[in-house]
């Protein structure tokens, strides 16, 4: 069922990129590409998704996102990797995904602590998530999830923009 919602999301984003002919991009650690392939799929994907960086090791995302020292189980690193997701692949709109995907904890934070990240036109946030499950269910829920945040952070940017 998540991967039917997430299928369904990624073609509202892709509606919603093409009517706002906006641009996006993805940074994934967590995830490991799951995200960039889903909305990938969606249709029309090659004239709005930009592409994707898997930052999945911690000087990875230090060094190609510009996230700072420090933990990266956290809000800051999930809305700097989109920050810099979206500035190395000049993409209007970015959504980033980092976390504890399990079976062990990770930065003192436990299995399924989830932050996603966002960025559009200059404007960032995040969203702190808890999500049970084996570490594929995690990924699975974090997939829909970010898909979800990134709509409304484009909406949002719409709304400010009228």
């Amino acid at each position: 069922m998540t991967a039917e919602k997430s299928a369904n999301l990624a073609e509202k984003v892709a509606r919603c990129a093409r009517e706002r002919d906006l641009t996006v991009a993805v940074a994934e650690s967590l995830t490991s590409g799951l995200l960039v392939s889903t909305l990938g799929a969606a249709e029309d994907a090659s004239e709005w998704l930009r592409g994707g960086v898997v930052a999945y090791a911690t000087p990875v995302k230090q060094k190609v996102l510009a996230v700072s020292p420090g933990p990266v189980v956290s809000a800051r690193c999930a809305e700097e990797m989109a920050a810099g997701v979206a500035a190395h692949l000049d993409a209007d709109a970015a959504v980033a995904t980092t976390g504890v995907g399990g079976p062990d904890s990770e930065e003192g934070r436990e299995p399924g602590t989830v932050y996603i990240g966002w960025w559009v036109h200059g404007q960032a946030g995040s969203e702190l998530y808890t999500f049970d499950g084996s570490p594929e269910e995690v990924l699975e829920a974090t997939v829909a999830a970010a898909l979800a945040d990134l709509l409304r952070a484009m909406d949002a940017a719409e709304r400010r923009a009228s």
